[in-house]
């Protein structure tokens, strides 16, 4: 019987508006990111099994503070401690443009300078799979990768695809599908981020 990694501990630690506010560096981090309403918050709570464990807000850009939750995973008797970042959404935020450039800038600082990244999960709707601003943030991520960090791509709200919608998308790249609201793709991207951080028990 093959063993599952599970997350037996999730706690919400801080929210900081700028890297300076940031939980101090050490532990390896999975920063989720993407498009606002794209459901990172519903992400972040099936993943840990916590019904309000990431809170959204229900005006599209309105959070503009980086979230720290720490993690426990437990894995063949061992236990194993990540930390989960939820950044802002982009795309909807009705700010000033000064506002606008301090948040990209404090985002991008964060991004490029944080040692503790190990894994960013690029969320996507998979009703819009082919929008530039998701394609910039894909190639933005990918060209300042460290060769210790990896990228992946995450659709979801796969449950408001048709069938055809579907098998079209999968048929058209090999990645996590998720729906949060018939749970479906959770374990697997849950098994995708214990053994990219831990690298320990992955099948062959």
């Amino acid at each position: 019987m093959d063993k599952k990694p599970t997350i037996n501990k999730a706690e919400f630690v801080k929210s900081a508006p700028t890297i300076d506010d940031a939980v101090a560096e050490g532990v390896a981090e999975v920063v989720f990111m993407g498009r606002s309403n794209v459901g990172k918050s519903s992400t972040l709570n099936r993943l840990c099994n916590r019904k309000n464990l990431a809170k959204s807000s229900s005006t599209p850009g309105k959070t503009q503070l980086i979230n720290f939750f720490n993690i426990g995973y437990r894995y063949d008797d061992q236990d194993f401690t990540a930390r989960f970042v939820d950044l802002p959404g982009f795309g909807y935020a009705k700010v000033s443009k000064a506002q606008h450039r301090d948040w990209e800038k404090n985002l991008t600082d964060f991004i490029t300078d944080r040692i503790s990244i190990r894994l960013f999960i690029h969320l996507v709707d998979a009703r819009h799979n082919n929008l530039e601003l998701d394609q910039n943030v894909e190639h933005f991520i990918k060209s300042i990768l460290r060769p210790d960090q990896k990228y992946l791509k995450v659709y979801t709200k796969i449950d408001k695809l048709k069938q055809n919608e579907l098998a079209k998308l999968k048929r058209r790249e090999d990645t996590i599908q998720v729906s949060n609201l018939k749970n479906r793709g959770i374990e697997q991207l849950n098994e995708a981020i214990f053994h990219t951080l831990f690298a320990v028990g992955e099948r062959e």
